[in-house]
């Protein structure tokens, strides 16, 4: 550490940040054991065991939003999870780099937009005048209140997910690409591998201990669906679908001040994230030899 303090001296700053905001905030769990009592805080709040588990799985909606979450979860895993893959293989053959950096741009862009401006985007990209109903019209069909449409809602949060964080996702695909090394394509061309075969046999293998770890990553975080982009699109047409388990948390915690429910809610989600991360693990090492852990 001695040789070596400048190094050290630099990666402080990020392990002070996780020591403060993702270690420290896990003492606080035990309030989902307690009959939490803001004024009289952790250490006076009476030990109720495990009775906000058992409310939580005597909830009777816990059905409902359990089969919600996992549905959107599973939606954005499977269509997703691939898009960023396809994204940057895409914008590596593109040839012309003034090209393919405005093409970047254009992607990345709707990362840094706030739910708030994306909702608003969608809103009026699909409302009666909006115009995806114009076009709908013009070759014919009725105009269709797609947000106001159960049936819609899923389709809606997946696809506007996709839109708005694909490009930011590409960004360590491209860096992975750009790590293979080209005397490989180079010795496939002359061997008449096509664009197909190399993407096959050179690219993807090459791709795979990156593709692997962000998807252990993304099952561990399974639950994690993000309360801002839900919260904007749902409305009382669409609750049926579109409630899920952090805006019951939303519901519980903030407006009706149930700490100690919600923080048991956060606590089952870390633990079936946990086992879920641990499976997937030891599946991924024994299939592919790639791991986390």
């Amino acid at each position: 550490m001695r040789k070596h303090w400048i190094l050290y001296a630099m990666a402080f700053p990020g392990l002070l940040w996780f020591l403060l905001f993702r270690y420290v905030p896990v003492l606080g769990s035990v309030i989902a054991f307690q009959d939490f009592q803001i004024f009289n805080g952790i250490w006076d709040s009476p030990w109720v065991g495990f009775k906000h588990f058992e409310y939580i799985f005597t909830y009777s909606n816990l059905v409902n939003v359990l089969r919600n979450t996992l549905l959107i979860s599973l939606y954005q895993l499977i269509f997703g999870f691939p898009a960023p893959v396809i994204l940057a293989l895409m914008l590596n053959e593109v040839r012309k780099k003034w090209f393919k950096r405005s093409l970047q741009t254009l992607f990345y862009l709707p990362h840094f937009i706030s739910w708030v401006i994306i909702g608003g985007i969608i809103f009026e990209l699909l409302s009666l005048d909006g115009i995806v109903n114009v076009l709908l019209q013009q070759f014919g069909g009725e105009p269709i209140l797609y947000m106001q449409k159960p049936e819609y809602f899923r389709s809606i949060v997946v696809l506007s997910s996709i839109w708005k964080e694909v490009g930011w996702s590409a960004i360590i695909y491209l860096a992975a690409l750009t790590g293979i090394n080209p005397s490989l394509y180079e010795a496939a061309t002359v061997d008449g591998a096509g664009k197909w075969r190399q993407l096959t046999s050179i690219t993807l293998p090459s791709l795979l201990p990156t593709i692997m770890i962000l998807l252990l990553l993304r099952i561990g975080n399974f639950l994690e669906l993000g309360f801002e982009q839900i919260y904007v699109f749902l409305t009382p047409l669409t609750f049926s679908v579109g409630d899920i388990l952090d805006t019951y948390v939303f519901r519980a915690g903030v407006l009706e001040g149930n700490y100690s429910v919600t923080t048991a809610v956060g606590l089952f989600k870390s633990l079936v994230g946990f086992a879920m991360l641990w499976v997937g693990n030891y599946i991924s090492r024994k299939s592919t030899g790639e791991s986390l852990f």
